[in-house]
């Protein structure tokens, strides 16, 4: 039996951004695509993103337009994604920052350890923390057709 798709409600695709926490995030420079896998923290309706500079920062702080992908699978006929177009800005005021990381570390209190140091990678350089809040310009959803439940039409 073949899967049918059918476009999220707003609320589900909102519930879905707040429950899972990671997803990849595409940004471009020069005409070329870059994907990552990010973890990042949902305060409706902004999106914040911690990071260290890398080729991440230079994509994004060279073309401030991203997009988000969350996805929930449970298997190839239950699943949902999300999709999530925005601008990124570079937070930068301590009131902005603040803010931010109280969300990421409410959201992934895993984080608090990287949080804390500030770590040299395998060349000798000090990577240092940069925080993003995406501000969603379109968010849109899909997901499998559920059956209608026991008494539903």
């Amino acid at each position: 039996m073949p899967v049918e798709i059918e476009e999220m409600a707003p609320q589900e695709a909102h519930a879905l951004l707040a429950r899972i926490g990671y997803g990849h995030l595409g940004c471009a420079r020069d005409g070329r695509p870059y994907v990552i896998p990010i973890h990042y923290a949902y305060d409706e309706p902004n999106i914040y993103i911690f990071t260290t500079e890398g080729m991440k920062t230079e994509y994004i702080d060279a073309n401030p337009q991203v997009c988000l992908q969350v996805e929930e699978v449970k298997d190839a006929a239950n699943w949902q994604s999300v999709i999530v177009i925005g601008k990124a800005e570079r937070l930068t005021s301590s009131e902005e920052t603040e803010r931010a990381m109280q969300c990421i570390t409410r959201t992934n209190p895993t984080l608090t350890p990287a949080i804390s140091i500030t770590w040299v990678d395998v060349w000798g350089r000090a990577n240092n923390i940069c925080l993003y809040r995406i501000e969603p310009r379109v968010v849109s959803g899909r997901q499998t057709k559920r059956a209608p439940a026991m008494g539903e039409s």
